[in-house]
């Protein structure tokens, strides 16, 4: 008889997640592409991240990048924890805390801070601290996203 084939690649169950629980990331570096496109995208043509010329009248030098993307990059590099089991995205408060820059490498670290079973209980409402980090150790954003997750049991 075969061995069943384990599924990689998916996310922990809700009820497979415990307050205080932690994990991280791999690392991305945003690049200039990252920041033409995303601006492009976006329609953010804020001077501060479209005028290379002028960078001395600006309130912040060197090639900044929107802490939109900056979320959008942690949101893409969480998905994977979370494929497969997420539901549904509800809530978040977020904080920037320093600009990123072109050339930085980010990677979030997250903290299980709620987990508990929605009146369904094949579901439950899972809250993280999640905290965007680049290369010299720095907290660049925070946010703390509650999310519909699906449990084992149903």
């Amino acid at each position: 008889m075969e061995k069943a084939m384990k599924l990689l690649g998916t996310g922990p169950f809700w009820d497979d997640l415990a307050v205080g629980d932690r994990f991280r990331t791999v690392g991305r570096t945003l690049t200039e592409t990252d920041l033409v496109n995303f601006v492009n995208l976006s329609w953010l043509t804020e001077e501060l991240f479209t005028n290379t010329e002028d960078r001395k009248s600006m309130a912040i030098e060197g090639r900044v990048v929107p802490a939109a993307l900056v979320y959008s990059c942690a949101e893409g590099l969480l998905l994977p924890m979370i494929q497969g089991t997420g539901l549904a995205f509800l809530s978040a408060t977020l904080e920037v805390k320093g600009p990123t820059f072109v050339g930085d490498t980010i990677h979030v670290e997250c903290t299980v801070t709620e987990a508990r079973a929605t009146s369904k209980g094949s579901r439950g409402l899972v809250r993280t601290e999640n905290r965007v980090i680049n290369q010299r150790h720095e907290t660049v954003l925070t946010y703390n996203p509650l999310r519909m997750m699906k449990g084992r049991k149903g």
